[in-house]
């Protein structure tokens, strides 16, 4: 038994080294955005799919392509407008001719079939172009006339919009919403950043990248993160988190009673155990801490409550209401164990 703990711990630290290291190849074109770095490596080793909101020329674009050329991985961009089409993403059955003359139809795949994906200003297209993506994202398959394609692992959607021009924009649906595994804020540079963006522009090369994961390692991460173990308390701390933005709960504060009117769906619940699990890794920690699951909550949770009326007209924000719930939370565990 000894023996099989050193090689997990082994394991742990091996993989611990590995993200370091990607995440500091990634810093050699993103000044800045740490956070950022590590919101899209987790949901990548998590399976699950991101949603970047920050105003232009922040680097959202650069960092998935950048990403991209670290871990070897097939990446494409679709641009998203109102007269973008549900097969301009998934793809179409073409007609070409074979050697003998005989037409056949044949199935044209479209960007969707890539490991890395950006979906650029997604809020840009129409609900119908908009939902052809949710089978992608939840099924990791598309289908096409009686046919069904399946993506090829690993499989990562990262969107983005902006929240300053809403004029002719479509908010995605919450059911949409909900598929996305974190939505991430792209905050403006500090000085500094920014001064070091200007040096990397200034510069007549670019910084060489290297490669350092191909399918093969990113496959033994994933495995060696549901190795992380998770405490009874600090999943009871997970559930207590999403349960205090159901309004009516037992634990729900007056602020969630006031101004949510749906709470977290319970993938919030599993989001944040699996991100946790990943950020404790990437922090070379065989378990999963309570810690960990409050620094990812802000990015999982912000996006799978709907405030109401009353939240908007009181200058209520995700972001506000979220900081009120996590205090509810912690809250029910003193009492739940003082009990």
């Amino acid at each position: 038994m000894p023996d099989v703990v050193k090689a997990d711990a082994a394991a742990i630290e091996r993989a611990t080294e590995q993200l370091t290291r990607v995440r500091d190849e990634i810093s050699k074109i993103i000044v800045g955005q740490r956070d950022v770095i590590d919101g899209v490596l987790i949901c990548l080793l998590a399976g699950g799919h991101v949603l970047l909101e920050g105003v232009p020329g922040l680097g959202k674009t650069t960092l998935l392509r950048t990403l991209a050329r670290v871990l070897h991985l097939k990446y494409s961009r679709i641009q998203f407008t109102p007269d973008l089409m549900p097969g301009d993403i998934v793809g179409s059955m073409i007609m070409e001719t074979d050697d003998q003359g005989h037409r056949v139809l044949r199935f044209q795949p479209g960007p969707i079939f890539a490991n890395l994906v950006l979906a650029d200003e997604i809020n840009r297209a129409t609900p119908k172009t908009q939902s052809a993506l949710l089978e992608a994202m939840q099924e990791r398959t598309v289908t096409s006339g009686t046919s069904t394609y399946s993506l090829e692992p690993p499989f990562l959607v990262m969107a983005t919009q902006n929240p300053i021009e809403m004029e002719g924009t479509y908010p995605l649906p919450e059911a949409q919403l909900d598929r996305f595994l974190m939505k991430i804020l792209v905050t403006f540079p500090s000085r500094d950043d920014l001064s070091r963006i200007v040096d990397v522009t200034v510069k007549q090369e670019e910084p060489a990248l290297q490669q350092i994961l191909n399918y093969d390692d990113i496959a033994e991460l994933k495995s060696i993160c549901r190795q992380v173990i998770v405490a009874p308390h600090v999943q009871e701390y997970a559930i207590d988190l999403v349960m205090a933005t159901q309004p009516g709960s037992a634990i729900a504060s007056d602020i969630t009673n006031r101004y949510i009117r749906y709470g977290s769906s319970p993938r919030g619940a599993q989001a944040l155990i699996e991100c946790g699990r990943i950020l404790a890794l990437m922090n070379g920690r065989l378990h999963l801490s309570i810690e960990d699951v409050a620094a990812i909550a802000p990015a999982v949770l912000r996006h799978r409550i709907i405030l109401n009326f009353d939240a908007h007209a009181d200058g209520e924000t995700p972001e506000t209401i979220l900081q009120h719930v996590m205090t509810d939370a912690s809250a029910g565990g003193r009492r739940r164990a003082a009990g």
